[in-house]
């Protein structure tokens, strides 16, 4: 698979279907790059804005899709040291998984997830030290290359997957990707030097992946693809290529998703915002939509 159009052909043949309706409603994210609480770690930031929206839309029952680099094993070689930091996320996320609401994908920097063995083995349960002995986790939680929401009714679909298929350098060498931001880019991030082959850092690479995206959706009759990767929201409008993208929970103070409810998506921020008493409270703000999905149908 050397080129992004048979990669990103491939993860739709294969992704996993699941039906919705106008009544269904789902919250996307991807990019929290979740770490071990270091210096180092992006999410550490806007963990409570994170976690606040987490648990408004677990409330609210809505289904929860994670678009890849969730968990940030380039820069952690354990699954365990994020875990043990941000453990009131994965507990909040169990939730959801035992309701049958949460949908995983995998993404560039939590790529090692694709092996069932490696979910298996670190996410299914963890060490409880207040029993002192191991208790469930995720259990039989699966992770996937690409998920296809399909409506119902309507028969149209959403093609949901992390987008680094469109970016050659992160799918076919993310081992030494890896290994360069463990050696090289991890301490120099601490210092405020970014990454130059992430194009999430590097505004020529993310031009690049988003061209070669809109022409494989192009390719396909238009179909609705919602990517991350480049953590650069995207909402089109009607009648322009359906090229969306949910931005990252990594943006300097604030994070952002997409909404799907009542048969239309929403481009939606979660951050922090100051009273006129001067204390702090956490609000969400709708930046774009709702659109009908309807409307982006094409024949």
């Amino acid at each position: 698979m050397f080129s992004s159009r048979k990669r990103l052909d491939h993860a739709y043949k294969n992704a996993k279907t699941v039906e919705f309706n106008d009544d269904s409603k789902f919250i996307l994210f991807s990019d929290c790059h979740r770490g071990d609480n270091s210096f180092a770690d992006d999410f550490a930031n806007n963990r409570n804005i994170y976690f606040h929206a987490l648990k408004h839309y677990y409330q609210e029952g809505f289904q929860y899709c994670e678009l890849g680099d969730g968990d940030e094993l380039w820069e952690n070689i354990s699954f365990n040291s994020i875990l043990h930091a941000h453990k009131n996320v994965f507990l909040l996320m169990q939730q959801f998984h035992k309701e049958n609401k949460l949908h995983m994908i995998w993404g560039n920097h939590d790529m090692v997830y694709r092996n069932p063995n490696y979910v298996k083995r670190h996410l299914s349960s963890y060490f409880d030290p207040k029993v002192g002995e191991d208790v469930e986790l995720f259990g039989d939680i699966t992770y996937n290359e690409a998920i296809v929401l399909k409506h119902a009714e309507t028969g149209q679909e959403l093609f949901l997957t992390h987008g680094h298929q469109a970016d050659w350098w992160n799918f076919l060498f993310w081992k030494w990707s890896r290994f360069m931001v463990r050696i090289l880019w991890k301490p120099l991030n601490v210092m405020g030097i970014a990454d130059p082959t992430s194009p999430a850092k590097n505004y020529k690479e993310l031009i690049k992946v988003e061209r070669r995206a809109k022409k494989w959706i192009a390719d396909n009759n238009n179909l609705l693809t919602i990517f991350g990767h480049t953590h650069r929201p995207r909402f089109p409008e009607p009648g322009d290529i359906a090229f969306f993208n949910d931005g990252s929970c990594v943006h300097p103070r604030s994070i952002t998703g997409l909404e799907i409810e009542n048969g239309a998506i929403s481009l939606i921020k979660w951050h922090i915002a100051t009273r006129d008493d001067g204390t702090l409270q956490i609000v969400r703000t709708l930046l774009e939509g709702p659109v009908k999905l309807v409307d982006y149908r094409t024949e």
